[in-house]
């Protein structure tokens, strides 16, 4: 089983943020600041594909991680 990348408490606040409404666009850069944040890097392509995939809003937490730590790439 691979590490976890991301904290759960770390992920519920960026799901959190997520849920005030942003757009796709924006929800995708919101997603490439957090990876950046944390050494990673995302095309935007990626990034907002993730945000269609995991239907952002709607998608359980554990959908938003494996999402996230499956576009992750180490910088």
């Amino acid at each position: 089983m691979m590490a976890e990348k991301f904290s759960v408490p770390e992920l519920t606040a960026l799901r959190s943020e997520l849920l005030h409404g942003f757009d796709s666009k924006d929800a995708a850069e919101m997603l490439q600041m957090f990876l950046a944040g944390h050494g990673y890097g995302v095309s935007a392509e990626e990034a907002r594909n993730a945000v269609s995939r995991v239907g952002m809003l709607g998608g359980t937490l554990e959908a938003f991680q494996h999402e996230l730590e499956t576009i992750a790439l180490v910088m």
